[in-house]
């Protein structure tokens, strides 16, 4: 007679969208960083600084990813919950620091005989970093995003399931502010707090406020249809 086969193996239940949404988490957090080497001009926002007595408003590219970060782990926070939300930000330092590690051994391997040298040289001016740069990257990432999470979740307690946009968006906006204190002052010290500093945040709560409501709407809709 042969032998019972053998019971499968007990496998934890992943949601679809908490599987793709982390994968798409992953992407966001390696990509900012080479995003933030160009600063772009916002048209209608860049005119708001001479509003507020400051220079033309510009903002590190890599702006555009971290929302969709701020974005991503609201939406986990929505459907799953606090928790898994603030356990996939810790997470994210995986990808980060490993990216920055893998930048670093790129840096130093020598460069094949036939590479154009002016390709060279802008390769080694974008993704070389001083130290301090890559220390505010990763404490400003941390704390942002953990900050996002539980704002987002704190105004979930108070006012329930309503008002989506505005947890949103309100928690983007404060965590922004953060992040652009953190990594301004550690990357480039406390003689660059002022209008460096002031020209980011309202940048960055003016994108917060445009960009998060429709995104997270969008991104908690595709998240409950992939749950089903």
């Amino acid at each position: 007679m042969e032998p019972a086969a053998a019971p499968p193996i007990p496998r934890s239940h992943i949601p679809p969208s908490l599987f793709a949404f982390s994968i798409f988490y992953g992407g966001m957090v390696c990509i900012a960083g080479v995003l933030g080497n160009k600063q772009v001009s916002l048209g209608p926002i860049s005119r708001l600084g001479p509003v507020f007595g400051l220079p033309p408003l510009a903002v590190e590219a890599g702006i555009f990813a971290f929302l969709l970060l701020v974005v991503t782990s609201s939406a986990i926070a929505e459907l799953h919950g606090r928790a898994v939300a603030n356990r996939l930000v810790l997470i994210g330092f995986v990808p980060l620091l490993i990216s920055m590690a893998l930048t670093l051994i790129v840096l130093v391997l020598p460069p094949a005989p036939e590479m154009d040298r002016g390709h060279l040289a802008a390769f080694n001016q974008m993704m070389g970093a001083t130290p301090w740069i890559w220390a505010g990257g990763i404490v400003a990432y941390g704390v942002s995003q953990t900050l996002n999470v539980t704002i987002f979740s704190w105004l979930k307690g108070r006012e329930g399931g309503r008002l989506l946009w505005f947890r949103a968006a309100t928690a983007s906006a404060l965590s922004q502010i953060v992040d652009s204190v953190l990594f301004i002052s550690i990357a480039f010290g406390l003689s660059a707090i002022g209008w460096l500093m002031a020209g980011q945040m309202l940048a960055k709560v003016v994108l917060s406020i445009a960009l998060v409501p429709p995104l997270i709407y969008l991104m908690v809709a595709l998240g409950r249809r992939l749950d089903g």
